[in-house]
């Protein structure tokens, strides 16, 4: 049984601070991810001003499995659906038509799909499962600098603007593969 990442306490005190447009850092398969929930409009532009990244990249967003994810996607066409089951958890992440009421932060200025994963990091998961939502999921770093991959850098780098939550990194040295879901396109 894998041990829990979080106390029930602190689960509780940091969906309070993600409801309220907080970000937090946690560690996936190559580095600290910085995220927030995914609707919240406040919070993607906080993320976006600390990271200094262009609004007009989309985000991506991990999920415990694609149940958690389809709420910000268009009804997936049976193939999409197959692929995405077959492949997660994975460092792949699946473009795939984006809801409506998915922000045009989240997706990128002028683009219709939304970047969505079920991460082959096991801490990624949890957290995801023990919060109950999908996150924002960039990599935790200054637009243009190398991501960050141990907790104590993390710390001094966000420890003032981003919830921490402990834990180590998977052994990846690449970010997550793009591929387009419907084109098969592979973009990273």
């Amino acid at each position: 049984m894998c041990p829990r990442i979080l106390s029930a306490a602190a689960a509780r005190g940091l969906r309070a601070h993600l409801r309220r447009g907080g970000l937090v850092a946690y560690p996936t398969e190559s580095s600290y991810g910085l995220g927030c929930l995914p609707t919240h409009r406040r919070a993607l532009h906080r993320l976006m001003r600390l990271k200094k990244r262009p609004q007009h990249k989309g985000l991506i967003v991990v999920g415990n499995d694609l149940k958690q994810l389809e709420p910000l996607l268009q009804r997936l066409p049976e193939n999409q659906r197959r692929l995405a089951q077959s492949t997660w958890p994975a460092a792949v992440t699946f473009l795939f038509a984006a809801a409506d009421r998915v922000p045009s932060l989240l997706r990128g200025r002028g683009r219709e799909k939304l970047a969505v994963r079920v991460p082959g990091h096991d801490g990624a998961r949890r957290l995801c499962a023990l919060l109950g939502t999908p996150l924002v999921s960039t990599s935790c770093n200054r637009s243009g600098r190398r991501a960050l991959r141990h907790q104590r850098e993390v710390r001094r780098c966000f420890g003032r603007d981003a919830y921490v939550v402990n834990g180590r990194c998977g052994s990846s040295k690449r970010p997550s593969r793009i591929v387009d879901a419907q084109s098969g396109a592979c973009l990273r």
